[in-house]
């Protein structure tokens, strides 16, 4: 039996944020993965988390300085959820022992929208 699809109507509404990211050590999409969701852990706990519906869309390597990496990255969270996801973003300050800066540069209904902030 084929799985019907949901009606547009019923459907979770999405964001699409981008995310300006500088640490001190390379990092890959998966590592982000895992800093996003401590961010968010630890500063919204684990229910509210849950509800966020986070997943990292792109991620783009920027150019790198001596000082740090520079990595932009599109991450979608559920419409109702944005703010508490941007606040965690920002309290991200600390990953294996290295600095970390993550800023929301954008926001969008779209991913095609949010790539003009790339």
């Amino acid at each position: 039996m084929k799985l019907k699809v949901l009606p547009p109507t019923l459907r979770k509404n999405n964001r699409y944020l981008t995310v300006d990211i500088k640490v001190v050590e390379s990092i890959n999409k998966d590592e982000l993965v895992t800093i996003i969701w401590d961010a968010c852990i630890r500063f919204q706990g684990e229910c509210n988390t849950s509800n966020f519906n986070l997943w990292v869309m792109r991620f783009y390597e920027m150019e790198n300085t001596n000082e740090y990496y520079h990595y932009k990255a599109i991450v979608r969270c559920q419409r109702d959820f944005v703010e508490q996801v941007r606040s965690s973003f920002a309290l991200a300050n600390n990953y294996h022992n290295n600095r970390i800066s993550m800023t929301v540069i954008g926001l969008s209904g779209t991913i095609k929208a949010s790539q003009k902030f790339i």
